[in-house]
Order: C-alpha cells, then sequence, then structure tokens
C-alpha cells in the first residue's frame, strides 16, 4: 500500500475568510494488510452487522467509533460557539417586498410605509431588499449612494430607518443602500435596534461579477468594493449574521456565521429571472439545512420594465430546510413566526456538530482567530 497522503488543501482564503481541508490519511492506511491477501469475509468482521449462515447464531453487532475520537470540535478554528440563549423565545419577522422607482424620495417613503404596516401586524423584526433606495445599476450606484457615517442629511434612507426602528421600537435590517465611503462606493446594509441605534453594517463581501452569455451580465466591480469583515450582531430577537444577495452562495460565510451562534441568518437580495429559478430557493434551504438555523431573504418585487429585472419570491426557510413562508414577485409584505425551541429540536435530531470530522476537516474563521491571539 502507498503511504498515507498528508496535505493541506486551501478551499478559500481572504482576509477574513479560510477554509481548509487537513486530509491525514488515505482510506485504507488503518487498515491491517491481512486484509488484502484474501477475499473471504472472516477479513470483514467489524463490518459485518448479521450473520445468517448458522442457524439461531446471534448477531453481530459492530461497536462504532466513538465520534470523540473524530475531534468534531477541531472541525472549527477556533471551536465553535455554543448557542447562545434567545432573548425572545418566538416572535414575527416581516419580509417587505417593495417596488423600486427612480424616485428616491418615493422610495423612501414607500419603505417607510411598509415597515409601518409590517410593525402593525406585529412584526418585531422587519427585513428590507437589497437596494431598495435605488435602481439597480452600475450607473445609478453613485448616484443614490449616501455617507452613512455622516448621517443625518447626508443619508436620509437610514436617517429613515432609525427614526421608524425607534419609534415603533422594533429591530430592523434595513436591506442594502448604495453607500459612499470616501471616494469608494459599497452596497450596505445597516441594522438598527428598537432605539434606532445603529447596531452593525455589513457591506456585501462577495461582489456579483457574473456573465452568462445570452442571459445576464452584470459587474458590480465596475463600481463597487469589496467588504472585509463577516457581520453578527446580537439584537433584541436574537443573534443575527448578515449577508447580501452574492453572499448566499458562499457557504463558508454561513458556516461561520453558526460557528459564531447565529439563530439566524438576513440575505437582502435580488437575484435575476436567469438565476432565481434555478438558485434562490435551493441556497436558502442549503444555507439553513447545513447550518440548522434559520434564513430569511426579502427581495425587491419585479418590474419587468427595469434594467434589472428581480426575481422577487422573499423567503422564510426554517432549520430543517423548510419553508416556513414566501410569496411570488408582486409587492408583497410577508408576516411568519420564527420559534427558537426548532433550533435545539433539530440539532437533537440531527447532531451534526457532535459527528463533524475535525481529524480530517478545518474551517478556520480568521477574523476570530485573529482577535483571540
Amino acid at each position: 500500500m502507498k503511504s498515507a497522503i498528508s496535505s493541506t488543501t486551501t478551499l478559500l482564503s481572504s482576509k477574513n475568510l479560510s477554509l481548509k481541508l487537513h486530509l491525514n490519511h488515505s482510506p485504507f492506511s488503518r487498515l491491517p494488510s491481512s486484509l488484502f491477501r484474501s477475499k473471504s469475509n472472516t477479513h470483514f468482521p467489524s463490518l459485518l452487522l448479521r450473520n445468517n449462515s448458522t442457524h439461531n447464531q446471534k448477531s453481530q453487532i459492530h461497536t462504532p467509533i466513538m465520534a470523540s475520537s473524530f475531534m468534531p470540535e477541531q472541525a472549527r478554528a477556533p471551536p465553535a460557539l455554543p448557542l447562545p440563549v434567545p432573548p425572545v423565545a418566538k416572535f414575527k419577522i416581516g419580509l417587505c417586498q417593495l417596488s423600486v422607482t427612480a424616485d428616491k424620495e418615493r422610495n423612501i417613503a414607500h419603505a417607510r410605509k411598509a415597515i409601518e404596516e409590517a410593525a402593525a401586524k406585529g412584526a418585531k423584526l422587519v427585513l428590507l431588499p437589497e437596494i431598495w433606495n435605488s435602481p439597480y445599476s452600475n450607473d445609478s450606484f453613485p448616484v443614490y449612494a449616501e455617507d452613512i457615517d455622516a448621517g443625518g442629511e447626508a443619508s436620509p434612507s437610514t436617517a429613515m430607518l432609525s427614526e421608524a426602528a425607534r419609534l415603533l421600537k422594533i429591530t430592523i435590517v434595513g436591506g442594502s443602500i448604495p453607500e459612499r465611503s470616501g471616494d469608494r462606493l459599497y452596497n450596505t446594509c445597516c441594522v438598527f435596534d428598537s432605539d434606532g441605534k445603529l447596531k452593525a453594517k455589513h457591506r456585501k463581501i462577495h461582489l456579483f461579477d457574473i456573465d452568462i452569455p445570452g442571459k445576464i451580465t452584470f459587474i458590480e466591480s465596475k463600481t463597487l468594493t469589496a467588504g472585509e469583515t463577516p457581520t453578527i450582531v446580537d439584537t433584541e430577537v436574537g443573534r443575527i449574521g448578515i449577508g447580501i444577495c452574492y453572499d448566499i452562495r458562499f457557504q463558508e460565510l454561513a458556516i461561520i456565521y453558526a460557528a459564531r451562534g447565529a439563530h439566524l441568518i438576513c440575505y437582502p437580495g435580488a437575484f435575476n429571472m436567469t438565476t432565481g429559478p434555478l438558485h434562490w430557493e435551493l441556497l436558502q434551504r442549503a444555507r439553513a439545512a447545513d447550518n440548522q438555523l434559520y434564513v430569511a431573504t426579502c427581495s425587491p418585487a419585479r418590474d419587468v420594465a427595469a434594467g434589472y429585472v428581480a426575481w422577487g419570491h422573499s423567503t422564510l426557510v426554517g432549520p430543517f430546510g423548510e419553508v416556513l413562508a414566501t410569496t411570488e414577485h408582486e409587492e408583497d409584505i410577508i408576516i411568519a413566526e420564527i420559534d427558537y425551541s426548532l433550533l435545539e429540536v433539530r440539532r437533537t435530531n440531527l447532531p451534526l456538530t457532535k459527528q463533524r470530522r475535525g481529524d480530517l476537516y478545518q474551517l478556520v474563521d480568521v477574523q476570530r482567530l485573529k482577535s483571540d491571539s
């Protein structure tokens, strides 16, 4: 037999994210050489669950290797944080699928009205779409961009979100807007608490640069700069990870949020008419099922006359990958319940955290690793 494999393959590496698979053995390196000298089943006692060759012979049950020997805690570096006790057990979320026009003032007023309607229906968390205050185009981003850090008149969109959150006593994950910071533009999501304070700001990490000939070509990097920091925030409705649209395609980000103890990941997004039907729901369910948490998405409503046509279909997915609430492509406000007790139920049903193979692979949270050192 060949000697055991010993290598490290880096699948993703950036300033804050790194996924490494450590492959430390071949599939056969731990098996005795006698195994390969005969085809007799007598050389495979550990694989034999039942032997019926002799009448009334007792079944031979293989005792599995204890999961702890697989070092599941080492599959995440640093080790995954325990799921925190959420501040609320249940609450309602509102997903506001909004029509977007070229009139910025109208878009802001329209978004506020939708937030108020969602809150009136009992929503304690409201999620808005990606780029809800501006047409989705590279030409529009510089024109509609706001200086979020300056606030006030320099950022009327976030000023409205802050005021609405404070007056309605709700948490708002404010979709995203074009942000101007110095000479750079970002696609940015702001999170406000019930006091109207800015709790977190997520700049889209993975830019939407795609080219599907005959279907769609869009290069966000022509105008936008990629963010450099994963964003997870403790709110009055739980620990929330934030991603924006194309971020959902990168499971490494969602895995890091789960390892940091997220109850929910919110993805404002604007998938298109090519990738939307194929991937939008698929990716949401995958991120939720893989990480055993809730995933909420919010899209703009579809406008077939726009330069960029959104797929719509804002959705809430549960920790078993089940679609709990969704809509079509028109304007709509979805109100649905999130029940955090299901997180523990599903993680007990499928104890994935105890079954990972830390002896074979490891995901490294570079940002957290640096902060711990």
